[in-house]
C-alpha cells in the first residue's frame, strides 16, 4: 500500500513540474490546438509583439484638463461650513462675580471685537485665557456664554450699522470646541495632528474662540509623562500657541487641576490670564438658583436665601441636580402616587385645571437635599457639620477655670463665627484678617467637636485632616499635599480647615528633624502666610494637639495659631450635660437621676466626654446581655423592646477607667499654667 502510495506522490510532483506556470509572467498561457499533446513536445512560444505602422501601440489615456481624480477634488473641496455659535449668554448665568465678568471684557471681549487698538498700541493680544475650578462650577458653560454674548454683539451692531451707515460689519466670531480626550490617538502623530487641525480650523474662523475642554489630558507636566508622545502632544500644543499672534484667535482652555498642566503653558504669551471659579458662595448660589428656577412654577413668596443658606458646598452643577430632583418629589406629592400609576391613571395630556396644583414648595427642596450629594463632599471633604453647641453638652453654669467649655465657645465665636457673619464690623477696627486657633489638652475632650460646631453655626464648609494624612514618602509629595488642600479651602470659602494631632505635622524644627519634615512645616507656614492677605470671609484653621510643646513655635505666633485654648477634663455639670446628649437615641427606663448623680459624683471623676460615650456604650451591651439570656431562657420578648435601667450604668461603671489618669491630668494643669504663665 505504501509503494503504491510512493508511485501516485511521483506522478503527480512529475505531473505539476511538467505544467506549472510562472505566476509573476503577466503574458498570457497559449492554448495548444492539439487536443492530445507529446508530452516530450514544448508548446509553441508566445510570439513577441513589436512596435510598427501596421501595429501600432495602443494609445495611453490621456487626463483632459478639467478632470481631476477623485482625491484631487478632496483636497480642493470647500471646507463644510461652520457650526452656529452659541446661543447663551453672560445673562442666562447666576453668580458671575463683578471682577470675573471685568476679565473677560479685559481678555476675551476688548482682543477679539477691536484688535485694532493693539495693533495702534503696539501690545501684544492675549493669546489664551485658563479656567479652573472644581467640577461642575460652570466653566465650559462660561466658555459657551462668552461665545453666545461676543455673536449677539455682533449682531446687534451690526443691525444698528446697516440702519444708519449701510455698511458691512463683522459678522460673527467663530467658536470651536473640542474635548482634549478625543485628540489623543493610539496612531503615531496623529494626536498631533488632530490638534494641529483644530488651531487651522480656528484660524479659518477668525476672529474665534478655541475652546479645549480638560485641558490637562493634553498638557501634563512633561517630567512627569509617563510616555513620549504625551511630551510630543505638549511640544506641539506649545508651537500651535507661539504661532497664533496676530492671527485672532483667543484659546480658552478649562481644567480642575491647573496645578497638573506644564509650567511652560502658564507663561506669558501662552495662557496670560487665568480665572478661578471656586465654590460659589451664598450670594452667589442664590443667584444661580433664581436663574435655575426661572422657568420652574413655585410656590408665592420663596425663601431663596433661605435654601442659599442650606446648600453650602454646592456648585451649579449641584443646585441644577437640586432643582431637578425637587420637582419630581413635587410631581409624587401633588398626585399622591407612584409614578408608574400615575402614568396608567392618565393616559392623557394633562389640562390646565389638573396643572394649576402643581407648584414646588419649600418642603420639596428640603426633602430633595437629603437626597442631592455636592460635589465637594465627593471630591474629599465635607459641607458643613450637623454638630451643634447642644450636641457637645456643656453645662450652663460657668466655674473658674478657664477650660469651661462656654468660655471655650465664647473665645470660638469671637474668633472664627463673627468675623464670618460680620465682616463689616471686624474690618470697621482694623482687622482685616482671620485668626487661628489652636486646641489643645487630653484626649476625648471634645476638640474635635468643637471645631465641627464653630462650623456648624457660621455656615461654613468644613475640612477635618489628620496630620499624618498628609505626609508622604515620595519627595515634594507631602508640600503639594499641603498646598492642594489650601487651594480646596480657598475654592470653598468660607471655609474651616482642622488639623487634628497638628504636632505630628509641623514638629520642632530642629538639628535632629529630617529635610522633608522641615520642608513641610515651612510650606504650612507659607499657606497660613498667606490668609493674611485674604479677607475674613476666606480660610480660618483650627488645630488640636495633645502636645502644644511639640508644636513648632512658629506656628503658634501672631497671625497663625495665635490663639491657644485649653479643652481640659470636664467639671461633674459638664458630665452630666453630656451625659444628657448622649442619652438622646438611647432607650432608657427607670429613674435615670441615679445615673446623673453617679457621672457626676467623685466616682466618675476624670472622665472625658469619650469616657462619658463609653459608660453609655457599656450599659447598653449590658442591657441586651440580659435580653438575649432572657430570650435563652425561653420567653418570647422581641429585641425591639430592649431598655436600659439604672443599673446597667452602675454595672458599667465599675468596667470604664478613666482615660487620663491623674498623673497624666496634672501634668496637663502644669503644661497648662506654664503656657499661661502662672508660673
Amino acid at each position: 500500500m505504501s509503494s503504491n502510495g510512493n508511485a501516485l506522490n511521483k506522478s503527480m510532483q512529475g505531473l505539476w513540474k511538467k505544467n506549472k506556470i510562472n505566476l509573476n509572467n503577466s503574458n498570457p498561457i497559449p492554448i495548444p490546438e492539439d487536443p492530445n499533446p507529446n508530452p516530450n513536445s514544448n508548446p509553441n512560444p508566445t510570439p513577441i509583439v513589436t512596435d510598427s505602422p501596421d501595429n501600432p501601440p495602443p494609445k495611453r489615456k490621456t487626463r483632459s484638463p478639467d478632470s481631476t481624480s477623485t482625491k484631487r477634488q478632496k483636497t480642493t473641496t470647500q471646507a463644510p461650513p461652520s457650526p452656529p455659535p452659541p446661543t447663551l449668554r453672560l445673562s442666562s448665568l447666576g453668580g458671575l462675580s463683578p471682577s470675573t465678568h471685568q476679565k473677560l471684557l479685559e481678555y476675551i471681549f476688548l482682543p477679539l471685537l477691536h484688535p485694532e487698538i493693539y495693533t495702534h498700541t503696539g501690545i501684544q493680544p492675549p493669546r489664551g485665557v485658563l479656567f479652573h475650578g472644581p467640577p461642575g462650577c460652570g466653566k465650559t458653560m462660561l466658555a459657551e456664554a462668552v461665545g453666545g454674548e461676543l455673536n449677539w454683539i455682533l449682531k446687534t451692531n451690526q443691525t444698528q450699522a446697516q440702519t444708519q451707515t449701510q455698511t458691512q460689519t463683522q459678522t460673527q466670531v467663530g467658536f470651536v470646541k473640542i474635548s482634549a480626550p478625543e485628540i489623543v490617538s493610539g496612531m503615531s502623530g496623529e494626536s498631533e495632528r488632530a490638534l494641529r487641525d483644530a488651531f487651522t480650523e480656528a484660524k479659518r474662523q477668525s476672529p474665534s474662540i478655541l475652546f479645549i475642554d480638560e485641558i490637562d489630558a493634553v498638557t501634563p507636566k512633561r517630567e512627569n509623562a509617563q510616555r513620549e508622545m504625551e511630551r510630543r502632544i505638549v511640544a506641539q500644543f506649545l508651537t500651535c500657541m507661539d504661532e497664533l499672534l496676530g492671527q485672532g484667535v483667543i484659546v480658552i482652555g478649562a481644567t480642575n487641576r491647573a496645578d497638573s498642566l506644564d509650567p511652560a503653558l502658564r507663561r506669558a504669551g501662552r495662557f496670560d490670564h487665568e480665572i478661578s471659579m471656586g465654590v460659589p458662595d451664598e450670594e452667589a448660589r442664590e443667584k444661580i438658583l433664581k436663574v435655575l428656577t426661572s422657568s420652574l412654577r413655585l410656590e408665592a413668596g420663596f425663601d431663596f436665601a433661605n435654601l442659599a443658606k442650606s446648600t453650602p458646598g454646592y456648585v451649579g452643577a449641584d443646585l441644577a441636580s437640586l432643582t431637578s430632583t425637587a420637582g419630581i418629589i413635587a410631581v409624587k406629592r401633588i398626585f399622591n402616587a407612584n409614578l408608574y400609576d400615575f402614568l396608567i391613571t392618565h393616559p392623557s395630556p394633562l389640562n390646565p385645571t389638573e396643572l394649576s396644583p402643581l407648584l414646588i414648595t419649600s418642603p420639596d427642596f428640603s426633602l430633595a437635599l437629603s437626597q442631592t450629594q455636592p460635589s465637594s463632599k465627593r471630591e474629599g471633604f465635607a459641607t458643613i457639620p450637623d454638630v451643634t453647641w447642644s450636641d457637645i453638652g456643656f453645662s450652663s453654669s460657668h466655674d473658674n477655670h478657664n477650660h469651661n467649655l462656654l468660655s471655650i465657645r465664647d473665645q470660638l465665636r469671637l474668633s472664627i463665627v463673627s468675623p464670618i457673619k460680620h465682616p463689616s464690623l471686624f474690618s470697621s477696627v482694623g482687622i482685616s484678617s482671620a485668626s487661628g486657633v489652636l486646641l489643645w489638652g487630653p484626649p476625648g475632650c471634645g476638640k474635635t467637636l468643637l471645631a465641627k460646631a464653630v462650623a456648624n453655626e457660621s455656615q461654613a464648609n468644613f475640612i477635618s485632616i489628620k496630620g499624618p494624612e498628609l505626609l508622604n514618602k515620595y519627595i515634594g509629595e507631602s508640600e503639594r499635599a499641603v498646598r492642594l488642600l489650601f487651594a480646596r479651602a480657598r475654592a470653598s470659602a468660607p471655609c474651616v480647615v482642622f488639623f487634628d494631632e497638628i504636632d505630628a505635622l509641623v514638629p520642632r524644627r530642629e538639628d535632629t528633624l529630617s529635610e522633608s519634615s522641615s520642608r513641610v512645616v515651612n510650606t504650612l507656614l507659607a499657606e497660613l502666610d498667606g490668609l493674611e492677605k485674604r479677607d475674613l470671609k476666606s480660610v480660618y484653621v483650627v488645630a488640636a494637639s495633645n502636645r502644644p510643646d511639640m508644636v513648632d513655635p512658629a506656628m503658634t505666633r501672631p497671625g497663625r495659631l495665635d490663639k491657644m485654648l485649653f479643652v481640659g477634663i470636664p467639671t461633674s455639670q459638664e458630665r452630666v450635660g453630656i451625659l444628657r446628649t448622649v442619652l438622646r437615641g438611647v432607650p432608657v427606663q427607670g429613674d435615670m437621676s441615679v445615673v446623673e448623680e453617679l457621672v457626676g459624683s467623685r466616682k466618675c471623676d476624670g472622665y472625658t466626654g469619650a469616657d462619658v460615650r463609653a459608660l453609655v456604650r457599656e450599659a447598653g451591651v449590658g442591657a441586651l446581655k440580659r435580653s438575649l439570656g432572657i430570650l435563652d431562657d425561653g420567653f418570647d420578648e422581641p429585641l425591639m423592646n430592649v431598655s436600659v435601667l439604672p443599673q446597667d450604668f452602675l454595672d458599667a461603671q465599675e468596667k470604664v477607667v478613666p482615660s487620663v489618669s491623674e498623673e497624666e491630668r496634672r501634668r496637663y494643669e502644669m503644661l497648662r499654667d506654664r503656657m499661661l504663665g502662672v508660673v
